[in-house]
């Protein structure tokens, strides 16, 4: 191979994967945001997981993208790993679709391709002509890509040299293990998928060696989802290690079939027998078609597997626990007087959690330290979650079936939720004020402190006050969070009116007058929220 050769081929493999680049990025735009939609409903069970997994690989043209997506749902709380399992298997089949794809010889249409889609990507305002311009336009580059590579390797079937080193790769095991290490340096088994089959197709190598560098190129796959969960939680590199466990037990799976049944290679050549391209790419889809129905049974112990290799935390599984739905699981196939009687639940225990915080959050600017300001923006997070996934639950429960009283029960927990959730933003500005006098180097007065501490002890106890009388519906009670709630406004005025005092006397730096003013406005706040929350039970007239 010439100096020339060897360019050309970096050229083209080059241009094969800018184009998927701007293929994936044409086809992302096209979709909008109906993706990641698509991917936070694939959780309902494995078969439906599995069918987006395919779906949303075949659009972006890459399994990684896929897995990169569904690494950041499970960092962030909104996918398990269990639900995760499927959607990577589903990437594994969706994949294949490239070597599908590119085993049709169109490079002689690329050029009239590249045009079509520079004339729409470049010269047409529509946006949704734009993107799919740019679909076309990243074929378009694909094509000439793989034309580029086969006319530079075409000169390596004639190299002593190449083709030494190609019968170094006959035994099956170091063959794997080439296709691994190359997909991994190539970051796309995609890439290296059509690069193997475009050396099968010029006779540099045999099928059969091409297919031991196919299943290889489904563990050097991984390679980016490793390095995307470096920076993710545990369960984000779980993620990553489950598809790894994946991709392991897939090419052994499919080392041992080959032994046991080398027919079934033959079966495949025969599907198209004046292709070797097309049986190349065939056995790129059967094979993951085959991995997948025979390991989805299996998915739990592999999810097992990748806990006991990043074993759970006890402060994670806490945590864990926390941000996940316990009661609104299956409203929808419940009658709507339970799903609610459900969804009370799941709202005080919601209220119980954004109590935590509001503790944390007054602990934390009396006494600073990182834990607590880790756990506060964690609970922060999980009241966040929680809040979009009750709304959603009750938003969901079978309007046919709801009377007008169960509408406005909905409606009361709606504003429910809504209170709740205020509350737990409240902590986090707690933690926001201490950071700000920290920075300052400032510190409140002994009669300040003392203001303050009167008003959180009272607010703290109305919040808990009202979401015990919300969770048993003891309307008796409710006059005792009135009365709470006229003491804090007093309270709140007698502070603000002390602090005016303070600073008319040169007592109180300015700068820690507005931290302490916005303090106590938002404990007052946060006990109008609570006698919302004790009022919800009272029927509307």
């Amino acid at each position: 191979m010439t100096i020339y050769e060897f360019f050309t081929l970096l050229g083209g493999v080059g241009l094969f994967l800018y184009g998927m680049t701007v293929m994936s990025a044409g086809l992302r735009n096209a979709c909008g945001k109906n993706l990641q939609k698509i991917l936070e409903g694939a959780t309902k069970n494995k078969v439906r997981a599995v069918l987006v997994g395919i779906g949303i690989t075949v659009l972006v043209q890459s399994s990684s993208a896929t897995d990169i997506m569904v690494i950041g749902f499970v960092n962030s709380g909104f996918m398990s790993l269990y639900q995760a399992i499927g959607v990577i298997m589903g990437a594994n089949i969706g994949t294949t679709i490239t070597a599908q794809i590119t085993a049709f010889n169109l490079s002689d249409y690329a050029p009239f391709i590249l045009f079509a889609g520079a004339v729409l990507a470049i010269f047409v305002k529509k946006p949704i002509l734009k993107h799919i311009g740019s679909i076309i336009l990243g074929f378009g580059m694909l094509f000439l890509g793989i034309a580029m590579m086969k006319s530079a390797i075409a000169p390596l079937a004639k190299s002593e040299a190449f083709v030494e080193l190609v019968s170094g790769l006959s035994q099956p095991v170091l063959t794997v293990l080439f296709g691994v290490a190359f997909t991994a340096i190539l970051q796309s088994s995609s890439s290296a998928t059509v690069i193997f089959q475009a050396f099968a197709m010029e006779g540099i190598i045999s099928y059969q060696t091409c297919v031991y560098l196919v299943i290889g190129s489904a563990i050097g796959s991984v390679t980016p989802n490793l390095l995307a969960s470096l920076t993710t939680n545990r369960d984000g590199k779980r993620t990553a290690i489950l598809n790894l466990i994946f991709n392991i037990f897939r090419a052994v799976f499919l080392m041992i079939l080959i032994w046991i049944v080398p027919q079934i290679l033959d079966w495949i050549q025969m599907l198209s027998p004046n292709s070797v391209g097309r049986q190349v790419a065939n056995t790129h889809t059967i094979f993951a078609i085959v991995a997948v129905l025979v390991m989805l049974p299996f998915s739990n112990l592999i999810v097992k597997l990748a806990l006991k290799i990043i074993k759970p935390q006890e402060d994670e599984m806490m945590e864990k626990e926390s941000v996940q739905l316990h009661y609104m699981t299956n409203t929808e196939d419940v009658p709507p007087a339970i799903a609610l009687k459900l969804g009370r639940q799941e709202i005080y225990r919601m209220g119980q959690i954004s109590l935590t915080n509001l503790k944390m959050g007054v602990k934390y600017f009396f006494d600073p330290d990182e834990d607590t300001a880790k756990k506060i923006l964690h609970y922060e997070d999980t009241v966040n979650n929680l809040d979009k996934a009750i709304i959603a639950k009750l938003s969901d429960i079978r309007i046919s079936d709801l009377s007008s009283n169960d509408m406005n029960q909905i409606h009361t927990l709606t504003k429910v939720v809504s209170d709740i959730e205020r509350i737990s933003d409240y902590a986090e500005n707690f933690l926001k004020y201490a950071d700000q006098l920290k920075i300052d180097n400032m510190k409140f007065s002994a009669e300040a402190e003392s203001e303050v501490k009167e008003i959180i002890d009272l607010c703290v106890q109305n919040v808990t006050l009202a979401l015990e009388i919300f969770a048993n519906k003891d309307f008796g009670k409710i006059s005792e969070v009135e009365r709470i709630e006229r003491i804090v406004d007093k309270k709140e005025e007698a502070a603000v009116a002390s602090h005016v005092a303070r600073l008319m006397n040169d007592a109180c730096n300015p700068n820690i007058g507005v931290v302490f003013t916005d303090m106590v406005t938002d404990l007052e706040r946060c006990s109008d929220h609570a006698l919302k929350i004790a009022y919800s039970i009272r029927k509307k007239k």
